[in-house]
């Protein structure tokens, strides 16, 4: 009868940790459940964050069906390519030496034009004849 006792006795603290573990960890998978969803909600906000949007202008250098080189400053000029693709919206008339505005993403080293827009040609300035002084 000891023996039986004995034996119950171990069965019934050896089930007790493990009942108790099994508690513990159904309360913790309920609580990533949970959390899962707010954690799939934070990561396009990360990847919206991780593409910014730019702005700089310049003096067109080459313009093709799939890049923009543009020239920016003066005695020290800078070219900055960038990628020209089916989105980019285009205003008005873009050549070679026009002055620009482009908008643009950049991710890593690739520049991608969002949007170019030539600025209008400025009026050459003409002088009025002066009147006749009397």
């Amino acid at each position: 009868m000891r023996n039986i006792t004995k034996a119950v006795a171990l069965a019934a603290m050896l089930a007790i940790p493990a009942v108790s573990f099994a508690g513990q960890a159904a309360a913790a998978s309920k609580k990533t459940t949970a959390a899962q969803p707010a954690a799939k909600a934070e990561k396009p906000a990360k990847k919206a964050a991780a593409v910014a949007s730019h702005t700089t202008s310049g003096t067109v250098k080459s313009i093709s069906d799939s890049q923009l080189v543009i020239t920016k400053g003066g005695k020290k000029a800078v070219e900055e390519t960038f990628v020209v693709n089916a989105s980019t919206t285009k205003t008005g008339t873009i050549d070679t030496g026009s002055k620009v505005s482009v908008h643009y993403t950049k991710d890593g080293s690739t520049m991608t034009a969002t949007a170019i827009s030539a600025a209008p040609a400025k009026k050459a300035a003409t002088k009025a004849p002066k009147a006749p002084k009397k």
